[in-house]
């Protein structure tokens, strides 16, 4: 195992070298450039881009976290080296703010799709797991939809330890979003606000990515030994280990956006676990409107419809759930709860990003850009509407929470409000993969620091 952990750390640190220095374009043609020779057998110097310096930081930090494992696992079992790896990232996330966000963010789905990123070996406390919409879930923490928005790296995200991951929001026809620049960190606030626009490459992309996917889990399968009915059921979906959610969105030029959406339902949802309507982005013109109780029980109607009129096997289709904003009014939410009781919604997700400025963001020069707020600033807002939602559908409806959540005790918050599940996006990115096991562990500790036997006694405890 040393020898094979100390290989595959060489040829990681080889690629992602190799990968920095190529071009101008650091996500393209790297290893082709650099493998080359010019005519005559002289090498050929590839550009260096005009973050060589920063890169040039970022690869020797790697190089060294890769010398330093491969000496480490000689000497360590697997549990204590994958424990090193997820600390190790610990120093290599901070140079990501020397580079630009959007650029760090596609580096960062770059790393996952490669298996540049640690991957989790240890098995998640048994108190973290529990079953929802007949899928279980080794633990309640998710990755939110915009992280992997065409679904290029999900077997590395849910390697990292994460219970599901959402992909998306797709959209029916590619399209580019708004224009660069579009993302912006307020980082002393642990905050982000985006317009990205649901830049998507589309969902006949999205479906060829997901459906090799499934065929490379079936296969396995198939190849695999075959289980025996006394056998325990593992936690996992269609995509193998974990959960994943496929968030659907809209083309901004969409006059029929329930159109949009039905064909997001018949090209993805036998790759998902869960579906999602993306009603609340606040950077699509009139999305938002959607949310109205007429508007959003006519879409919800046609989605359903969709789904249930494909055939489906003993799993049935995947759960229907809808993502909607932070900001909205008692009333608006009173509609939206009086539509998921009366339709057997399946889920809401709870919330989006706000287009509110709250303190102590509302000081911070960033803040004037347009575009939705995310992280830290989001958490009592979301969660104070969460915490309604819970009252509203009388705790019938499962609910994922999401806004803010940057430790163990942000989660255990969402779920004692009333969340079946957790999402992080914005901690995530400042946090790095270090943060995953960290948030896991700190649940533990709360849950069982409140005399909890499992996450599921805890769900809506607030309310009790």
């Amino acid at each position: 195992m040393a020898g094979r952990a100390v290989i595959s750390s060489a040829k990681w640190a080889r690629e992602f070298l190799l990968k920095r220095v190529s071009s101008s374009n650091p996500l393209r043609g790297a290893i082709r450039n650099c493998s080359s020779s010019a005519p005559g057998g002289a090498s050929s110097t590839p550009k260096v881009p005009h973050f060589s310096k920063k890169g040039r930081v970022l690869t020797g930090a790697t190089i060294g976290l890769a010398i330093a494992g491969g000496a480490y696992v000689s000497t360590a079992d697997e549990a204590t080296f994958c424990g090193w790896l997820f600390s190790a990232t610990k120093v290599v996330n901070p140079l990501f703010a020397l580079l630009d966000a959007e650029f760090a963010h596609k580096l960062a789905v770059t790393a996952a799709a490669r298996g540049w990123v640690p991957r989790e070996k240890r098995p998640d406390a048994q108190i973290l797991g529990l079953e929802v919409w007949g899928r279980k879930f080794s633990n309640p923490l998710g990755l939110a939809a915009g992280f992997d928005k065409n679904a290029e790296a999900t077997e590395g995200l849910l390697g990292l330890g994460f219970g599901f991951v959402e992909v998306g929001s797709v959209t029916p026809v590619p399209q580019e979003g708004n224009p660069k620049p579009r993302i912006f960190r307020l980082r002393e606030d642990g905050a982000i606000i985006n317009r990205c626009g649901f830049n998507s490459e589309g969902i006949v992309v999205v479906a060829k990515r997901l459906g090799a996917q499934h065929g490379k889990r079936m296969l396995a399968e198939t190849s695999g030994a075959s289980s025996s009915p006394g056998d325990e059921v593992k936690p996992g979906g269609k995509s193998g280990p974990g959960i994943l959610g496929v968030n659907l969105g809209k083309n901004k030029t969409s006059e029929d956006a329930a159109a949009d959406y039905v064909q997001g339902v018949h090209n993805l949802s036998q790759y998902a676990d869960y579906l999602v309507i993306n009603v609340s982005s606040p950077n699509t013109a009139g999305l938002r409107m959607l949310q109205g109780r007429k508007q959003l029980k006519d879409l919800v109607k046609k989605v359903q419809a969709a789904r249930d009129e494909m055939q489906w096997g003993d799993d049935g289709p995947p759960p229907l759930l809808v993502k909607i904003a932070p900001d909205l009014s008692r009333g608006e939410l009173e509609d939206i709860a009086a539509v998921a009781l009366a339709l057997k919604l399946d889920g809401l997700i709870i919330s989006n990003t706000t287009v509110s400025r709250p303190d102590p963001v509302s000081n911070n020069p960033v803040a004037t850009e347009t575009g939705g707020l995310s992280g830290k600033p989001l958490f009592n807002l979301s969660t104070n509407m969460l915490r309604e939602m819970y009252t509203l559908t009388r705790g019938k409806i499962p609910l994922i929470g999401c806004g803010g959540v940057s430790s163990g005790e942000d989660a255990y918050k969402k779920i004692r409000a009333g969340a079946t599940l957790v999402q992080l996006y914005t901690g995530f990115a400042y946090g790095g993969p270090a943060l995953i096991p960290q948030i896991k562990e700190e649940l533990v500790s709360c849950l069982e620091r409140d005399g909890f036997k499992s996450i599921q006694e805890a769900i809506g405890a607030d309310h009790r």
